[in-house]
């Protein structure tokens, strides 16, 4: 648990804060699963797709909006998730959506 400056704990897991800051992304559409639904972090009680932390990497699976730069897009978040995890990032964009 991290207590903010105002004194307020935050239950919130890392994973949603990783999520948090893709979705952040100026075209993001949102978080993919994965083909077979493989790309997700299991938590008590619910699961965050598309966010897979592991001890040496963390994946970053996505959908694009039509019209945005698939490279830069990725670069952007890479460098998002970046500021928050430890490990190398990887990021995949499954689909590009309307």
């Amino acid at each position: 648990m991290t207590t903010h400056e105002d004194g307020q704990d935050d239950d919130r897991d890392p994973v949603d804060a990783i999520a948090a800051a893709v979705l952040a992304v100026p075209g993001v559409a949102d978080l993919h699963a994965g083909m077979f639904g493989e790309a997700a972090t299991y938590l008590p009680g619910r699961r965050v797709a598309g966010i897979r932390v592991q001890p040496d990497i963390t994946e970053v699976h996505l959908t694009i909006a039509f019209g945005s730069p698939v490279r830069e897009t990725a670069d952007e978040v890479r460098t998002a998730v970046a500021a928050l995890v430890t490990t190398p990032v990887h990021v995949t964009v499954e689909d590009v959506v309307p």
